[in-house]
C-alpha cells in the first residue's frame, strides 16, 4: 500500500510591540505585520501619533519611555511573543536626551521584557557602532553612537532574552526592492566608518524575517542595500 505523508506549516500569528512605534520604519513594519494578521502595538510618546499607528494597521499606547517604569512598560508587554525597539532620540537631539532614549530606555524595556516573559528582542542599532572615536565622525553623531553602543552591551548580556541586533545603513525613503546586503556584524561594532544606504521599506522587511527567524537569535546584522533577496540573505 503506497502511503502518502503531508506536512502541514501552520502559521500563527503573534502580538509584537513595538517602542518608537511613530518612527519612520516602525510605521512600515507595522503595516506589514498587520497585513499578514499579526497584532502590532506601538509604544509613542505624542498622543498625537495614535491614529498614525491606527492607520497602519496597529494599535498604540501612549507611554513616554524617557519617564515609564519597568512596571508600566511590562504592563504593554503583557501576553507579546515579540518586542522591537525601533525608537531614537532625533538629529537634534541633546546629549542627555540622547542618553535617555538610544541608551537607558532599551535597557527600560529589556528589563520590562524580563519581567513580562518575552524572550524575543530585536534593537534597532547602527552601521557605525564601535566607530565613535574616529576622527571623521562628528561629536553629535559620535554621541549617538555611544549610547546605541551602549544599548547593544546591555543586550548582548542578556541572556535571559533571545536578542538580535540590526546596525543598518544611512536609512532613505526608496521604494524597498526587496534585495539586501546583510552579514553578520562584530559584537563590537565596526572599525570602519561606512555611510552605505538603505531604504527604510527594506529594513521593515527584513525585520519581519528576523521574527520569523529564531535562529537568527545572539547574532548582530550589518544591513545595505544589495542584491539578494532578504529570505536567502537570512539564509547565507
Amino acid at each position: 500500500m503506497l502511503w502518502r505523508v503531508v506536512i502541514i506549516f501552520v502559521w500563527s500569528s503573534m502580538r509584537i510591540v513595538i517602542a518608537g512605534g511613530h518612527g519612520k520604519v516602525a510605521l512600515r513594519l507595522t503595516r506589514l505585520l498587520a497585513e499578514r494578521g499579526d497584532a502590532v502595538v506601538g509604544i509613542v510618546r505624542n498622543p498625537d501619533h495614535v491614529d498614525d499607528v491606527r492607520q497602519a494597521g496597529g494599535d498604540a499606547v501612549v507611554l513616554d519611555l524617557e519617564r515609564a517604569t519597568v512596571d508600566d512598560v511590562a504592563a504593554v508587554l503583557a501576553d507579546a511573543d515579540a518586542v522591537v525597539f525601533s525608537a531614537g532620540s532625533g538629529n537634534s537631539a541633546t546629549a542627555t536626551r540622547r542618553d535617555r532614549v538610544d541608551a537607558a530606555a532599551p535597557v527600560l524595556l529589556m528589563d520590562a521584557a524580563e519581567q513580562a516573559g518575552v524572550r524575543r528582542f530585536l534593537h534597532v542599532s547602527s552601521i557605525n557602532v564601535g566607530c565613535a572615536e574616529n576622527p571623521d565622525i562628528g561629536e553629535g553623531y559620535a554621541t549617538y553612537l555611544r549610547a546605541k553602543r551602549v544599548a547593544e552591551q546591555h543586550i548582548m548580556a542578556r541572556d535571559s532574552l533571545d536578542w538580535t541586533l540590526l546596525r543598518p545603513g544611512v536609512l532613505t525613503d526608496d521604494p524597498g526592492a526587496g534585495t539586501v546586503q546583510l552579514t553578520i556584524g562584530h559584537p563590537d561594532g565596526s572599525a570602519v566608518v561606512r555611510f552605505d544606504q538603505v531604504s527604510r521599506d527594506d529594513v521593515a522587511a527584513v525585520l519581519v524575517a528576523l521574527l520569523d527567524r529564531r535562529d537568527t537569535a545572539r547574532r548582530a546584522y550589518v544591513l545595505v542595500g544589495g542584491d539578494t533577496p532578504i529570505d536567502q540573505a537570512l539564509t547565507s
